[in-house]
This record gives C-alpha cells, structure tokens and sequence, in this order.
C-alpha cells in the first residue's frame, strides 16, 4: 500500500469509529495524526483513547466465544486446528459437549469480526480471504515435521526449504498455513486477554479473512525461543540478518509500515 492509499485508508478508519454506518467526509490528516499512527504501531500494547472497544455486553460474548474456540482446539488437536474450516468448527461444537454449540450471539459477533472492515479497528491491509466458509484444500498444503504446522506446496514450500538451507539448522517454522477458524482463535484471544480492545489486537495480528497465512505466508523463529521469537527480539539475531542479506526474502510487515501492524520481522512474505 503507497502513502496515498494509506492515507485514504487512515481518513477513512477515522470515519467509521467517528459515525458507524455513515460514509463521513474524508479529513486530510496532518502530520499529528501520522505521529499517532507511528507511535500507536511502535507501541502495540499500549491502550489509547482513540481505540475501538467492545462494550460490556460484547466482552462477555468475546470471552465466552475465546473459551469455545480454545476447546475446539484441544478436541482436534494443535495442528489440525490450524488447517479447519469454520463448518468443521460447527459441527465439533454441536457433536461435543466440552466445546458446546456456537450460540446465535457468538456466531454474529465472529461474522461481524470478519465480514467488518477492519480499517474501522486501524488495520489497513489487503483482505485476501473473501468468505468465512472459505476451506484449506488439504491437498495443497505439507505438514512440516516437529512443527505441528503446515506450509502451502508451491512457492511457499520451495522457499521456506530455501531459507532454512541458506540461513542455517537454528531456524524453524513457527507459524505456517492458518485457516479461517485459526486466525480468529488467535485475534479473539488477543482482544479478550486486551478487555475487549479490537484495535489492540489488530496493531499485532490481522483481524480474521486479513491474513496472508491463510494464502501463503509463514513465520519463522529460532528452535528453542518460543514466544519470544514473536518479539522485537527476533529482529537482533543472526537469523534475521541473515534473511535481510538474502536480498530475495519480504517481511510482510516491516518498521513503520503502512498496515496498521507492529513491525513483524519473523513473518515473510510469500504472496
């Protein structure tokens, strides 16, 4: 996205949380705004008075809709998880009583998650996944060994071998394919654990049908670091460097990009 589109973007986010449902006027942002922006990304955890909130009523449904998909996941398993489709979410919840059956509530609110249009929370990427059906074809994707992931056959196989032949044994895949259901487990969590804070949780991970796991891209990290790989941390490693002199390897989300995201420097970019 170019400064002009992001720009665009921004003024109309600003709209949205200004007068929901209406199309407000554009406002040129001024160089105050840019500041906020920047400093909101450098600081992702921060809470801020512009931020988008869910009320009280939808912090109980996030909760509860955090506690369900948390029990889809230990019945499938860590990683079939990652690969299942939201009717497959379905159905586990109406055949097993520790998930239970998805209420009408919980529903609206994932639907409203995804179909949403996220620069209202102050994500401005592309939104690659169209609908919230949209199924991984398991025959397109390869389990990596000793991951519990999966990457794309293709180009995002080819080059995740690639980088872990060139940049040495330490490098591992940390996060690969990501379903529908996968990536709203994880926005969810975050919003939850944030008292309901949506754009909280977009400034560190995209919103449910916004990410680009979910059509190609992987995230590495070193064997052995766990979360800390999905730290600034990772950035100051020989690893990371060593991606940068490849000169071939894109983060999705580098310093003080225009998407709304912290700085990502684990997570490439595949397509």
């Amino acid at each position: 996205m170019d400064r002009r589109h992001f720009l665009q973007a921004m003024a109309a986010g600003a709209a949205c949380m200004q007068a929901p449902g209406l199309h407000a006027a554009q406002k040129p942002l001024d160089d105050a705004s840019i500041k906020d922006y920047l400093f909101k990304i450098r600081h992702p955890d921060m809470h801020h008075a512009s931020d988008v909130v869910a009320d009280e009523r939808t912090r109980a449904i996030l909760a509860n809709v955090n506690r369900r998909l948390t029990a889809v996941r230990e019945v499938v398993g860590f990683g079939n998880f990652n690969v299942l489709s939201f009717d497959e979410m379905l159905e586990f919840g109406r055949r097993y009583s520790q998930i239970g059956e998805f209420t009408r509530a919980e529903l609206d609110l994932l639907e409203s998650l995804f179909y949403e249009d996220a620069s209202r929370y102050g994500f401005y990427g592309e939104k690659p996944l169209g609908k919230i059906t949209q199924r991984v074809d398991l025959r397109e994707v390869i389990k990596i060994p000793n991951t519990g992931h999966y990457v794309f056959a293709g180009k995002s196989l080819t080059l995740y071998e690639k980088v872990l032949k060139q940049v040495g044994g330490n490098l591992t895949l940390t996060s690969g394919v990501r379903s529908v259901v996968k990536q709203m487990q994880l926005f969810v969590a975050k919003a939850d654990a944030a008292d309901g804070n949506l754009s909280l949780a977009s400034r560190s991970l995209a919103p449910p049908g916004y990410s680009f796991h979910g059509v190609g891209d992987f995230d590495v990290g070193i064997r052995g670091w766990g979360e800390r790989n999905f730290t600034d941390d990772f950035a100051d490693t020989d690893e990371f460097r060593k991606l940068l002199d490849l000169g071939y390897i894109d983060i999705r989300y580098p310093q003080d990009n225009h998407q709304g995201v912290r700085f990502e420097p684990w997570h490439i970019k595949v397509t």
